[in-house]
């Protein structure tokens, strides 16, 4: 017997329901693939972002074929409403995922919308984009509290390992 067979059978759902159907669910992703096209991180509701990763994933698989190819350049005429930001794929975007053949976007959940619905919200973009990093790194401090506390009961208990057995 198995325990979850449902996720073995899709059942015909094929895509999240978006907008008021299939043309405006479309229209929707295009505009978003051009806005991150454009401007290489946005700021969208979490299931958008998460519908909009593959799409941007892909038109940059297929940018990776050149523009000389047929098929590349109606997939990124289909997908990108600005005419100019094609030339943006080719020149700008692909060459910086050229050695790269994993994933090229990076998405970050941020606090959920306050004044409306309260739908969760992400942002996305693209990697090696020219904007500062969003998760700030933070240093590890041997003088915050915590770290002493800790620092404390090691040395009490005897689990204080010498730097030289590391």
């Amino acid at each position: 017997m198995r325990l979850f067979p449902v996720l073995l059978v899709a059942h015909g759902r094929v895509a999240r329901r978006m907008g008021l159907g299939p043309r405006s669910r479309l229209d929707m992703l295009r505009n978003l693939l051009t806005a991150l096209v454009r401007h290489e991180r946005i700021e969208t509701t979490w299931a958008r972002a998460d519908e909009l990763r593959f799409y941007a994933e892909k038109i940059i698989e297929y940018g990776k074929r050149g523009d000389t190819n047929e098929k590349a350049m109606k997939i990124a005429d289909f997908w990108l409403t600005e005419k100019d930001l094609i030339h943006k794929l080719f020149k700008v975007l692909v060459p910086r995922f050229s050695l790269n053949s994993g994933s090229y976007t990076n998405m970050y959940h941020i606090p959920n919308r306050e004044n409306l619905d309260r739908a969760k919200m992400a942002v996305i973009e693209y990697k090696g984009n020219p904007f500062p990093p969003l998760p700030v790194q933070k240093k590890d401090n041997d003088k915050t509290l915590i770290n002493q506390l800790l620092l404390g009961y090691r040395l009490e208990n005897g689990l204080q390992r010498s730097p030289t057995s590391a």
